[in-house]
């Protein structure tokens, strides 16, 4: 997908923003991220992708219905493969044999039309014009496409074509489930991290909060009780899903790793 392609912009001078990612059904974290960015009195939320799938999933589309704080909202690879199989009710070849096709197909028994309808409503990219930090595209993966990774140490080579095409100053993306703050070719690259998922090294839910400056957020809430909440809820393979994120974190080093080598083959 080119950068321009499906982009839809928005001017908003002085608006705060928070961007809220890759949230894969964690009603829990979404709750305790939404009671904060309540406190921060945001003008806008940008949902960056990857509502789902995830264990807590109608729960969780009905608490963003509710927001009375407008929201836009980015499309990520979960959302657009959860969609695809209600579609078809055949699974993505994107999305590997075992536990990750299980819940996939979990899912997707779970929902109605009206939830695949909202869910197919996402938006490629959103781009915001006259933020303080300049104008921002977010997206999931990359301007190109939501299964694209960058991290932290993505090289230069791979970096260019991804941000050949792309006029704002400010990119927004998630994806890897890790936070960073990074600059390249004059443009600043930011992960808003994981609530659901985060590979940070400590169970949280992260975010990203944009105002006079960006700043990479993290809020608290009952690991234990939540995952207790997912078993209870018929999630399967909760501990495979959750175990590097919140469960037993993994080094995020490692992590970052991990993607660089699945994004080089």
């Amino acid at each position: 997908m080119a950068a321009a392609e499906g982009r839809s912009k928005a001017v908003n001078f002085g608006m705060k923003v928070a961007a809220l990612y890759d949230i894969h059904g964690n009603l829990p974290a979404l709750k305790a991220v939404l009671a904060d960015v309540e406190t921060e009195r945001v003008d806008l939320i940008v949902m960056g992708g990857d509502v789902v799938p995830g264990p807590i999933l109608l729960e969780t589309i009905a608490t963003l219905q509710a927001l009375t704080i407008p929201v836009r909202r980015v499309r990520g690879n979960g959302d657009r493969e959860v969609v695809a199989m209600f579609d078809t009710g055949v699974p993505s070849n994107e999305v590997p044999d075992g536990p990750p096709r299980v819940l996939l197909e979990w899912v997707v028994s779970q929902l109605s039309g009206a939830e695949r309808d909202y869910l197919a409503d996402f938006e490629p990219t959103v781009s915001i014009a006259g933020l303080a930090i300049g104008d921002a595209l977010f997206c999931h993966g990359s301007p190109r496409g939501d299964t694209e990774i960058i991290t932290m140490v993505t090289p230069d080579s791979r970096l260019e074509p991804m941000l050949a095409d792309v006029s704002e100053p400010v990119i927004v993306c998630g994806h890897t489930h890790r936070q960073f703050d990074r600059e390249f070719g004059g443009k600043r690259l930011l992960n808003a991290g994981s609530l659901g998922m985060p590979y940070e090294g400590v169970a949280a839910a992260f975010w990203l909060l944009i105002d006079h400056e960006a700043e990479l957020r993290r809020s608290s809430y009952d690991i234990a009780a939540s995952l207790k909440t997912f078993r209870d809820a018929g999630c399967p393979d909760v501990e495979a899903h959750f175990k590097e994120s919140l469960i037993e974190p993994a080094d995020p080093e490692m992590i970052s790793a991990f993607f660089e080598r699945r994004a080089s083959k």
